[in-house]
């Protein structure tokens, strides 16, 4: 998902046609970590976004909150580092299935490592205090 959320977010400037302040307030919801972005974003980006509020209220509490917070990290990289993140999502998507699935796995283990890792300094760094 991030991956469609960056292409979306990257696209060229074209004038923006819909203001941040006429969505409604499900929409603003969904797209509250880019509220501050909208109303600089193209016609055909702000298009595509809106295209994903519809299925918002749909996600569970969990996909919601996941979808918001992949926004968030997208809207926060830099361009150069959005161009390295759809180039290696367009790479992941040639893999076969099972491939995939490999590499799905190992991010997960690298993510729960790295959560771990930081649960632990965390605990360190309060216990020391």
């Amino acid at each position: 998902m991030i991956a469609v959320v960056g292409v979306l977010l990257c696209l060229p400037a074209h004038a923006a046609t819909k203001p941040w302040s006429t969505l409604t307030p499900m929409q603003q919801k969904a797209l509250a970590p880019i509220a501050q972005q909208w109303d600089s974003l193209p016609d055909k980006q702000q298009k595509r976004l809106l295209a994903t509020t519809k299925r918002y209220p749909k996600l569970s509490p969990e996909q919601k909150q996941l979808f918001l917070a992949r926004l968030t990290e997208w809207s926060k990289l830099t361009p150069e580092q959005r161009d390295r993140a759809r180039e290696k999502y367009k790479a992941f998507r040639k893999l076969p299935k099972e491939k995939r699935e490999e590499v799905k796995k190992l991010v997960r283990q690298r993510e729960e490592e790295k959560a771990s890792a930081a649960a632990a300094e965390s605990d360190t760094a309060t216990t020391e205090e």
